[in-house]
C-alpha cells in the first residue's frame, strides 16, 4: 500500500479517537525517507557515504559526472527501452498521464508521444546537444499534448485537470504531476541540480522555492519536492530504469533513486 494511503488511515485513526478522548490532534507531516543501503554504497557510492550537506553533494557531483553522454536522436530508441511499459513490450508508459502507447507513436503530431525534458530545458538555455539536453536521467516519454501543457512551468502543488492529464493538474505557473510519480519528478529535478554545477560548459543548475523561474537555471518548487520525495518512494519501474540507464546508456546513476534520504540529507 502506497505511504500516502498509510498516512491517511493513521491520520483518520487518530481524528476518531481525538473525538472521543478530547484530545488534540497532532499536526501531519511527511516523514523523512528512511536510510537505505544499496549494493553500490561500497563500490560506486563509496566516497560519498557517510558524508552530508555540501560534502555529500560535492561527492555525488564527482561521482555521477563520469557519464556517457549519447545524442539527442539517440534519445529516441533508449526511452523505448527505459520506459518500457511493464504490462506490455510493444509500448511505452508515459510520465505525467501514465497512458500506454506504442513505442512506434514516436513524433510531433497529435497522438504521438515526445521527449519530455522535467527539468526543462529552457531554465538554463541548454538546448538539446549531449549534456543536460540528452541525459536520460530526466528525459521522459510524454504525449506531445501533455507536454506543451506542462511547457516549462515549475513544479508545485495545485491547478486544474486538462485532457490526457491522468490525475496531473495545472494552472498558469505551475504543474503537479499525477502522485504515483511525484517521487520521480523529485528525484529526477535533484539529480539534475547535482550532476551540473557549472564546471564543465553547462550551467550551473539549482533547486529553489520559486515557480516563476523562466528562463534563469533555476527549478522549484524545492519545498514541495522534498515532500514528495518522501510521500512517493522510489518504485520497481524507477529502480529499473536507474539500473539500465546506469549499465546500458550513460554509466551514471540517480542518487536520490537509490538513497533518497540523501535529499533531506543535502536540502
Amino acid at each position: 500500500m502506497p505511504a500516502t494511503h498509510i498516512r491517511r488511515r493513521r491520520i483518520l485513526a487518530l481524528t476518531a479517537s481525538a473525538l472521543l478522548t478530547g484530545l488534540a490532534l497532532p499536526t501531519a507531516t511527511a516523514s523523512p525517507a528512511a536510510a537505505t543501503t544499496t549494493a553500490y554504497d561500497d563500490t560506486y557510492y563509496a566516497n560519498a557515504i557517510g558524508k552530508t550537506g555540501t560534502a555529500l553533494k560535492g561527492s555525488l557531483h564527482t561521482i555521477i559526472s563520469k557519464q556517457t553522454k549519447i545524442s539527442y536522436s539517440a534519445v529516441w530508441e533508449a526511452l523505448k527501452v527505459t520506459d518500457q511499459d511493464p504490462n506490455n513490450s510493444s509500448n511505452v508508459k508515459l510520465l505525467y498521464s501514465g497512458i500506454s502507447r506504442s513505442k512506434s507513436l514516436n513524433g510531433g503530431n497529435v497522438g504521438d508521444w515526445n521527449r519530455e525534458h522535467v527539468w526543462a530545458q529552457s531554465h538554463g538555455d541548454f538546448g538539446t546537444s549531449a549534456g543536460p539536453g540528452t541525459d536520460l536521467h530526466h528525459l521522459r516519454p510524454e504525449d506531445v499534448q501533455v507536454n506543451s501543457t506542462r511547457g516549462n512551468k515549475d513544479f508545485d502543488n495545485g491547478g486544474s485537470p486538462f485532457t490526457n492529464s491522468g490525475g496531473s493538474l495545472t494552472d498558469s505557473n505551475s504543474f503537479e504531476p499525477r502522485d504515483a510519480v511525484k517521487g520521480d519528478v523529485a528525484r529526477m529535478i535533484l539529480y539534475m541540480a547535482v550532476r551540473y554545477e557549472g564546471g564543465d560548459g553547462w550551467p550551473d543548475l539549482e533547486p529553489n522555492d520559486a515557480v516563476t523561474n523562466g528562463s534563469v537555471p533555476l527549478h522549484g518548487r524545492l519545498s514541495v519536492l522534498k515532500q514528495w520525495n518522501d510521500e512517493d518512494p522510489p518504485d520497481s519501474f524507477e529502480e529499473r530504469r536507474n539500473e539500465l540507464i546506469y549499465n546500458t546508456y550513460q554509466g551514471n546513476r540517480n542518487p536520490f533513486i537509490d538513497h533518497p534520504e540523501w535529499v533531506e540529507s543535502i536540502w
